[in-house]
């Protein structure tokens, strides 16, 4: 039986649906890769693997975490950009990947919507302002005062562009001359921090917690919509200065055209993951606050951060690099 000619489109895109149903009903069949655009041991990496140990125990595949930091996040978000799209490499997508960087760099290259197919969320965290414990200043209004005493003489640091914008933010709001001092990683932040050669910084909460519980470092306040459950007392920026919330978030992206049926199958892994109590345990000790979307969601959601992003760089006055 011949089909008209008029008629050919819809088979044939009906046919690729039930080839990728298909694909999805015995997905995963060999292991799974998520790339971690950043260095091995921070947040994004251990929630990685905190999801990986998850994933793998459902689907008793393996699942690999592979590292490549580099550029903000960039070497490793191109790399998952020109992956095989068969559903069988994901990236572990963040803020600044997703929403930052391409208001961050001149010449990104990638585009966060066309070249990705957005999966799922894990959480969202915000950031800690720290100070040393001998600072002359305990607070978010005593900083104020002594740089507006000192103008000039205080400097905050920053290991990313995206991690520039709370500091940044401050300045612009609280309107005092401050400056920051670009690092490489964010360990040697918290040496010079403690050894007072600079003021102060805004960390993700992973790396903050040790150093607080410690009494090796002092949190002044968070960027968070509401106070961490870690340090209740510690108020938010937005106590000070209205609407100051800068969070950041992490999920999962896919190259563009990974198979729709693969990527609800995945997030359906992502959104039970996020409600195992064992493992949303293990994401809150990393600092994140466990949240699930949909697929449909998880993508309105990326677009609007990247509006968000955009005026907070706007308003920090950062230029592209």
């Amino acid at each position: 039986m011949s089909i008209p000619h008029f008629l050919r489109p819809a088979f044939i895109s009906a046919g690729l649906l039930l080839a990728a149903s298909a694909h999805a009903a015995g997905w995963p069949e060999k292991p799974v890769t998520i790339i971690v655009p950043s260095a091995p041991g921070g947040a994004a990496d251990l929630t990685a693997r905190t999801f990986a140990q998850y994933l793998g125990e459902q689907t008793g595949q393996t699942v690999i975490v592979e590292d490549r930091p580099g550029a903000g996040g960039i070497v490793g978000t191109n790399a998952s950009k020109n992956a095989a799209a068969d559903g069988y490499t994901f990236l572990l997508s963040t803020n600044s990947t997703h929403a930052a960087n391409q208001f961050l760099y001149k010449n990104l290259p990638y585009d966060a919507q066309k070249d990705f197919q957005q999966v799922g969320m894990l959480g969202t965290f915000g950031t800690v302002g720290v100070v040393a414990p001998g600072s002359p200043y305990r607070t978010v209004p005593e900083l104020v005062d002594y740089a507006k005493k000192h103008p000039g003489e205080v400097f905050f640091g920053y290991y990313s562009s995206s991690s520039q914008v709370p500091s940044e933010l401050f300045k612009q709001r609280a309107d005092i001359n401050i400056t920051g001092a670009a690092y490489k990683n964010i360990t040697q932040i918290i040496t010079d921090l403690r050894g007072k050669q600079i003021s102060f910084a805004f960390v993700d909460y992973l790396t903050a917690m040790g150093q607080i519980d410690g009494k090796g470092l002092i949190p002044i306040a968070v960027t968070g919509a509401q106070p961490h459950a870690s340090w209740p007392s510690v108020p938010t920026m937005a106590t000070y200065y209205p609407d100051f919330v800068v969070a950041g978030w992490l999920g999962l992206s896919a190259p563009a055209h990974t198979p729709p049926d693969i990527v609800a199958k995945m997030n359906a892994y992502l959104q039970a993951a996020v409600k195992d109590e064992a493992t949303a345990k293990k994401l809150r000790a990393l600092g994140l606050t466990p949240e699930s979307m949909d697929v449909a969601r998880f993508d309105a959601f990326v677009k609007e951060d990247t509006v968000r992003w955009k005026e907070w760089i706007r308003i920090s006055g950062i230029q592209p690099q």
